[in-house]
């Protein structure tokens, strides 16, 4: 037989497959997320100013994903789940301040939010991807057994 790949070198390593960032910027999971929220919050602020919506709903695109992607791996679970939320907090604090009235605050975050929501499935999408490519794992039988032993405190089996 003939070996058609090149030996592999004593001491050298293979990559792990994990996406890993380069630099020495590793973000917890809180400071992860304290930094998407000042990052929506000031784009939507520029975008209520100056009208371009688009803008702020890309540049939230891309935060999720940068932010994902420098988070330490312990954190990801956090950073996983706080789009959404993220984007709420931010549109209420940006209506709250430009808004001339409450129900014009409640009109504007509705209109925001309905406008916005392509581009806020496309964040999570991409911060769910980036976190999976990072490592992270959601455990089912950690979800299964909770489910089983809250059932057996009743008295009832689990079925």
């Amino acid at each position: 037989m003939t070996q058609t790949g090149t030996p592999a070198r004593a001491g050298t390593s293979r990559p792990s497959p994990r996406l890993n960032p380069a630099g020495p910027v590793r973000l917890t999971g809180r400071g992860a997320i304290i930094t998407l929220l000042a990052v929506t919050f000031v784009s939507q602020l520029s975008a209520a100013w100056t009208g371009w919506g688009m803008l702020a709903d890309a540049t939230f695109v891309c935060c999720c994903g940068v932010v994902t992607y420098y988070t330490r791996t312990s954190g990801l679970r956090g950073v996983v789940v706080s789009p959404p939320l993220v984007f709420l907090a931010a549109c209420i604090c940006v209506e709250a301040l430009t808004a001339s009235g409450t129900f014009m605050a409640a009109e504007g975050i509705l209109v925001t939010l309905g406008t916005s929501a392509p581009w806020l499935f496309t964040a999570t999408a991409l911060t769910v991807v980036v976190a999976v490519g990072r490592g992270y794992r959601p455990s089912i039988s950690r979800l299964r057994g909770r489910s089983a032993l809250g059932a057996s405190r009743d008295g009832r089996k689990p079925r």
